[in-house]
């Protein structure tokens, strides 16, 4: 099975959901046969490359609240991540673009597989959200990438040019393809899309549902007593 997650490695509720989703897994008796990838998506392309101005500040502007409205709200969120085990300092981050984390991302992926770019993602996320780094800066991306294994010089020649930028587009055309208009957003086989940080019991329910409709089970017509050839040979 394949679960494709859609998300920024900016948006909270992404971390929030990605620990949801591992809890879901960590029950489910096939887990071994799951692979998980993750696709792109902006929430906002326009961002700068190198973000200094606070995330507070920018969506007070953006959702016309005050300072102090935005900060109850990510206090909740803060909370509410804790209890997944996420300490969250949404009180520090930058507003930043993440385009080209994503493009690491998708060399981690295309080098190593679902399971490195796995843990890229996971270290993208708390760079950003444990320790308020500057996601846009390559330094920052480095230092992610080199702390899985992956390739220092591959990781250079990807910060230096625009390679991967059309895979992180498609990812974008595919979510909203699907219909996709906030992240996370996951979609299983192809054939089941979950929309949202749910809680873990409906991932655990769509884990074993998409399981069940790639598996169906046959019906046996007739009874186990007829006229057959088995293992121990035919009797006759």
């Amino acid at each position: 099975m394949r679960i494709e997650i859609w998300s920024d490695v900016v948006c909270p509720w992404c971390y929030v959901g990605k620990r949801r989703l591992e809890t879901a897994l960590a029950g489910f008796a096939h887990r071994d046969e799951v692979e998980v990838v993750y696709r792109s998506f902006e929430l906002d392309p326009g961002a700068p490359r190198h973000g200094h101005e606070p995330s507070t500040e920018v969506l007070a502007r953006k959702y016309r609240r005050t300072d102090d409205e935005i900060r109850d709200m990510q206090q909740q969120l803060i909370d509410l991540a804790a209890q997944e085990g996420l300490a969250l300092r949404l009180f520090d981050t930058v507003h930043t673009s993440t385009v080209d984390a994503h493009r690491v991302l998708h060399l981690a992926l295309a080098t190593g597989g679902a399971a490195l770019q796995g843990r890229l993602k996971e270290a993208l996320l708390a760079a950003y959200f444990a320790h308020a780094r500057d996601i846009g800066d390559h330094d920052v991306l480095r230092a992610a990438a080199a702390s899985v294994g992956l390739d220092a010089a591959r990781v250079e020649e990807v910060l230096a040019s625009d390679e991967y930028a059309d895979e992180v587009a498609a990812d974008v055309a595919q979510a909203r393809a699907y219909g996709a208009t906030g992240v996370p957003f996951f979609v299983l086989d192809q054939r089941y899309g979950i929309s949202g940080a749910q809680p873990a019991e409906v991932f655990a329910s769509a884990l074993e549902q998409a399981w069940a409709a790639s598996r169906p089970q046959l019906s046996v017509v007739g009874g186990d007593d007829a006229a057959a050839c088995g293992p121990d040979g035919c009797a006759c």
